[in-house]
């Protein structure tokens, strides 16, 4: 039986494991990532495992999300960075420079290899044949150690791609009709793996938006083949001795198969406040719009953008609407303005932002009060925005053009002929903003800032756990609902004592103080807990709280993994019903813990304040118990 693309590259990085669906692999990494929310304290980590320097292919720590520089936190986070990379052997990419995911496509991704990023949408390297994974940044700062990364073996889902995308629509449109069918949770545990006569017809900016979104859906990876249409875009970088040849043998098999006609779409959108609300755009048509924000890792490519020009040239914002545009890299702004669309962007109306995440993470143009926002990003969660009561609409750049003409969300079809945007035959290359890491064995000084506060750990897991029931939450759990993101708090990211004022903010403003004056406890959830961006502060925050164990129906993959890191015990109910017997405030007790794990036994939870008992499971590899009775990753290697 022949082997599908994704067992391939599993099979040539396996270090360690079965590769059988659901039980924990090892992989050699060989490129990393890591950017400025989750970076410095990735890096905290790395120099607390004292490695000399890091041991991958390449790593690269970009300057993307924290752009806003209204005092000194931000500015400092990425001289603090630099002069790690400078130090430990990283590349470093400043602010400026552009998105991590677009630039690693550009300068960096390549066929054939892993890539582990500090970002829940490392998925976006899958557009070139790369199995990209994201993870939380102390699982990234290991890999840069050079040990394995470990993950369940995913199961495998082929999306087999027939005919073509008419006219109007777009690659959004493919993996939002995905996430139509699947959901926010339908991608979890697996890869999707895109086949079939349609993968030759996307290019690989549109194979990268599907595969950047594929993280929605919760999936651990996306992956496109490696064919003639990779090699022309490497070729375009001037990186053509990266590529070679990637498929699927002939006789593969899948765990599922998924059939998807390009020819069939029409231009959708997700209505707020969740990306799997997805609906026709003719459904919504005539809403009015306040503000249209275009770009971010999912839609800001050179061929993005020259749409987006191709559309507004010629015409003019209504006065009731703001347009932002986000590049995706420096090279694709540059080769805008070269081209004359940058022209076309601003005579519209449309305001230029850095080539930076920017408005996708909060960052910057929160919209006003009440107001509708159309966004080609790829999050819409409430609050998200920076802005509570706003609605977030997510489309492709296509629909946030066309309606930013017309003031109102607009099927672009309604515009006429669609404009014909060629892939460059050869992209502008300019590294003059990539710094290149010091000599091995030269000696950098590391710069920190007063706001760059040590790294907060705990102690092993005792035998026995008692605490206050202190939040129940519902499904579909964000983590940016555990650690909000945003202007105001992003700054904070190296800052854990000053962070900790906002952790569950969006749910109960209350949390913190009534952690600290419990002395820590229990939090309770839902099903697909922890889905969404991999921030691992929002475990790493409840932790320095005090919180000694989650308790849910289901997690999240990087969450989970997030939570054993810091020394949190990830725990699921044994009957999903039990989670309905609970009060917030009641007393809880988790008796025998370190025997019960140690042995492989489900562990027994006592509400001391109603009078019953509860069974719960782990699902977790002898590695992983270990790991967080250690009281996490870091205490678990620095014990090795």
């Amino acid at each position: 039986m022949g082997k599908n693309l994704t067992q391939k590259i599993i099979a040539s990085h396996l270090v360690s494991g079965d590769m059988t669906p659901g039980e924990e692999i090892g992989l050699r990494i060989d490129q990393t990532l890591t950017q400025d929310a989750t970076g410095t304290m990735a890096c905290l980590q790395f120099e607390a495992l004292g490695q000399p320097r890091v041991k991958t292919k390449v790593s690269v720590s970009y300057a993307d999300h924290n752009l806003l520089q209204t005092d000194f936190r931000n500015a400092d986070d990425h001289r603090y960075l630099q002069s790690i990379a400078a130090r430990y052997g990283l590349v470093f990419s400043r602010p400026g420079n552009g998105i991590c995911h677009q630039v690693h496509l550009e300068r960096f991704g390549a066929p054939g290899e892993t890539l582990l990023g500090a970002d829940s949408h490392t998925p976006t390297a899958g557009g070139l044949g790369m199995l990209g994974i994201g993870a939380g940044g102390l699982d990234v700062a290991v890999a840069m150690a050079g040990a394995p990364f470990y993950v369940p073996m995913p199961r495998v889902v082929l999306v087999w791609l027939t005919g073509a995308l008419r006219p109007w629509v777009s690659a959004k449109d493919v993996i939002l009709e995905l996430l139509r069918r699947l959901s926010v949770k339908g991608g979890v545990g697996k890869v999707l793996e895109y086949g079939g006569p349609g993968v030759a017809t996307l290019n690989v900016p549109q194979r990268a938006t599907i595969t950047n979104m594929g993280a929605e859906l919760g999936a651990t990876s996306s992956l496109f083949p490696s064919d003639e249409v990779t090699r022309r875009f490497l070729a375009a970088q001037g990186r053509e001795e990266a590529w070679q040849p990637l498929a699927a043998d002939p006789d593969a098999e899948y765990d599922e198969i998924i059939e998807l006609d390009l020819d069939a779409l029409e231009p959708l959108i997700a209505l707020p406040h969740m990306p799997d609300r997805v609906v026709p755009v003719r459904q919504v048509a005539g809403k009015a719009v306040d503000q249209v924000c275009i770009g971010s890792c999912t839609n800001s490519s050179v061929v993005d953008l020259e749409t987006v020009a191709a559309i507004l040239r010629g015409g003019k914002l209504p006065p009731t609407v703001s347009l932002t545009i986000s590049p995706g890299s420096k090279q694709a702004l540059t080769m805008i303005a070269r081209s004359g669309a940058l022209g076309d962007l601003i005579a519209a109306g449309a305001r230029i932002l850095d080539a930076g995440c920017g408005p996708c993470i909060g960052m910057g143009q929160a919209p006003a009060s009440g107001a509708a926002s159309l966004r080609s990003f790829n999050r819409n969660f409430k609050g998200r925005s920076g802005t509570a009561d706003a609605e977030i609409y997510l489309a492709s750049a296509e629909v946030c053009a066309a309606s930013a003409l017309r003031g109102v969300i607009t099927d672009p079809r309604d515009l006429g002929p669609a404009p014909q945007i060629e892939m460059p035959k050869s992209f502008l290359i300019n590294d003059n903003m990539l710094i290149m890491p010091m000599a091995e064995g030269t000696d950098a000084e590391i710069i920190r800032g007063p706001n760059i506060k040590p790294l907060p750990t705990r102690g092993p897991v005792p035998d026995d756990i008692a605490g206050e029931l202190l939040l129940i939450t519902g499904d579909n759990i964000t983590t940016d609902d555990i650690m909000p993101a945003g202007a105001q708090i992003l700054p904070l990211r190296s800052n854990v004592p000053a962070l900790s004022e906002y952790v569950f903010a969006r749910l109960d403003p209350t949390f913190p103080q009534r952690a600290r004056q419990a002395g820590g406890g229990f939090v309770l959830g839902g099903e697909n807990y922890g889905q969404g961006s991999s921030r691992e502060h929002a475990a790493l925050v409840p932790m320095y709280l005090g919180v000694q164990a989650v308790i849910v129906k289901s997690f999240a993959r990087i969450h989970e993994a997030n939570l054993l890191n810091v020394g949190i015990l990830p725990l699921v109910f044994a009957d999903p019903a039990d989670y309905h017997r609970f009060r917030q405030g009641d007393r809880l007790r988790l008796p025998d813990v370190r025997r019960a794990m140690q042995t492989n036994e489900p562990l027994r939870l006592i509400n001391e304040t109603q009078g019953f008992a509860v069974s719960l499971r782990y699902e977790l590899s002898p590695r992983q118990v270990e790991i967080v009775l250690a009281g996490g990753l870091l205490n678990y290697y620095k014990a090795d």
